[in-house]
């Protein structure tokens, strides 16, 4: 997976994903992102997933690890772009129930709650 990080707004920040998203090292990845920005006291994040084609379970997991460490320092995270098979894999999980997903990361930056 691929992924470029970037500010749409103050204190919110977009990690847009492309490929497949993996176990291992996407998810590692993935969680030094979170960590850093928190480090900088960046908590409001949105994950624009519209270029991923695919998703394991680990990313799943890591997808539900991040949005905790988020809520816990007063922290959000949204979803973006979520299509095809992506899509089916977090209605089956109901991570749809739990996050907020949006068509896209501009529709998912309107309105952010602040952090805490």
């Amino acid at each position: 997976m691929r992924f470029t990080t970037k500010r749409v707004e103050p204190g919110i920040v977009v990690l847009e994903m492309s490929g497949r998203f993996l176990m291992g090292q996407d998810c590692h990845q993935v969680d030094q992102e979170v960590e850093q920005h928190m480090l900088r006291n960046e908590k409001s994040f949105i994950f624009d997933l519209s270029a991923v084609d695919h998703i394991y379970s680990g990313a799943v997991g890591q997808i539900v690890k991040s949005l905790t460490k988020l809520k816990k320092s007063g922290g959000t995270l949204r979803l973006a772009g979520v299509r095809g098979m992506v899509e089916g894999v977090l209605k089956m999980t109901q991570l749809n129930r739990v996050i907020e997903i949006f068509p896209t990361a501009a529709e998912a930056a309107e309105n952010f709650p602040p952090a805490q």
